[in-house]
């Protein structure tokens, strides 16, 4: 998982945004987002269960660990907290830590808009938890069991995967359009949409490529950006610190060191 933010971090640096980045710039008109968001698919799917799958099992086997432990609130009450006081411990201390890390920056403390669609965004995850299809109780109950060995590859595990991606597909394809709709109808409505393209066949395979790893890294990881950032950090699961661990890393070297993606000169007239 933690290797799968790496390529993840890294991609979404090569690509200039993640892949819900590229579908709210694609209601925009952005066609470079529509290139991303294809290959990004297709390298997940690839990886899931296509060419690289037999490489993302032989990883994961190589990896997995036991573990009794998985969640933060787990952990806290193996110091002899209680459960209750537990989550809220751990669910005071990540909320302020964020809140300060936020706040911290002064043109975020004058943006009352960003500030609003910040809040929004924290209300629509829960709400996408809410309004998510039922999964059958035994089911979670194996995907608890999996991910405390940090999703073993066995086909035990596959068909549990296969039952909630059967459950979940409603979910995914409304949340995918909704959002593409959305930007599409705010850009149109405020005229900020406008057509854009790759400037440089350079430019077209640096963020081809980036997606390709968003695609690959996105499916070792078991989630994104939002997926194990947002959604998967606000339920306090471990996996999702490791995930996302991998995913700061990977874009740090995206933006500094000798890894560092450097900028794209200017295209030349012909």
């Amino acid at each position: 998982m933690f290797f799968g933010g790496l390529l993840f971090g890294y991609g979404m640096v090569l690509s200039n945004g993640c892949g819900s980045r590229a579908l709210v710039l694609l209601g925009r008109g952005n066609l470079r987002s529509f290139v991303v968001v294809i290959v990004l698919g297709i390298a997940a799917q690839m990886t899931l269960k296509g060419l690289i799958a037999p490489t993302r099992i032989a990883l994961l086997q190589w990896s997995q660990m036991t573990s009794k432990v998985t969640s933060l609130p787990e952990l806290l009450s193996m110091l002899g907290i209680g459960e209750t006081l537990a989550r809220t411990v751990a669910a005071s201390a990540m909320s302020g830590a964020l809140i300060v890390f936020a706040f911290a920056h002064m043109p975020f403390r004058r943006s009352w808009g960003q500030i609003a669609a910040g809040v929004a965004v924290g209300l629509l995850v829960a709400a996408g938890m809410v309004s998510r299809p039922a999964i059958s109780a035994p089911t979670l109950q194996s995907v608890a069991a999996d991910l405390a060995y940090l999703c073993r590859a066995d086909r035990r595990y596959a068909a549990i995967r296969d039952a909630v991606d059967r459950a979940d597909a409603e979910f995914r394809i409304a949340t995918v359009a909704g959002v593409f709709a959305g930007s599409l109808a705010t850009a149109l409505i405020t005229g900020r949409f406008h057509w854009e393209g790759y400037t440089s066949p350079r430019h077209m395979l640096r963020s081809a490529g980036g997606a390709a790893l968003m695609g690959a890294g996105g499916a070792m990881a078991y989630g994104c950006s939002i997926g194990q950032g947002l959604t998967g950090l606000s339920t306090l699961a471990l996996a999702s610190f490791v995930a996302v661990g991998g995913i700061l890393l990977g874009t740090a070297a995206g933006l500094r060191g000798a890894l560092r993606v450097q900028p794209l000169a200017p295209a030349r007239d012909a």
